[in-house]
């Protein structure tokens, strides 16, 4: 009896770790394209945040995040997220691995490919915190994980 009721809480968390996974690979769909204009994927009160780089630092709110990252991304042309990898963490954490690249706005050096890794935290089909680490090592060694 008891064997069976732990083989369905991990059914149920593997589950819930799969929808979280396509939920997010929802997300880098539109991202790979450049499209960054939907933000229907963030709980109203989401925490966004770059853990590390240039300008670390953590904001609250589903507009507080578009304006925070949509500052980040006016600096650029043509902006793309491609998902390298997704890490399950557990049945509320998704770490994906990426290659970003663009072309600066007013330089017009191209960005290049830079991997970085974006913590997904999602609770009831919405994300509810989203992290950016600049560092994908940091990211890594955060959670335990390894490539």
């Amino acid at each position: 009896r008891r064997s069976r009721r732990l083989l369905s809480l991990r059914d149920t968390a593997r589950s819930m770790s799969q929808e979280n996974v396509e939920i997010v690979q929802a997300i880098y769909a539109a991202w790979e394209r450049g499209d960054f204009s939907s933000a229907d994927w963030a709980h109203r009160d989401i925490e966004f945040g770059f853990a590390d780089g240039p300008e670390p630092g953590r904001w609250r709110g589903r507009e507080a995040m578009s304006r925070r990252y949509g500052d980040f991304l006016r600096g650029f042309k043509a902006f793309r997220a491609e998902p390298e990898r997704y890490f399950v963490v557990d049945e509320h954490r998704i770490l994906v691995l990426v290659h970003n690249s663009g072309q600066g706005r007013t330089s017009g050096l191209e960005f290049g490919q830079r991997s970085v890794a974006n913590l997904f935290e999602i609770e009831d089909g919405l994300v509810t915190r989203l992290v950016i680490y600049w560092d994908r090592n940091r990211a890594l060694a955060n959670l335990g994980l390894s490539e």
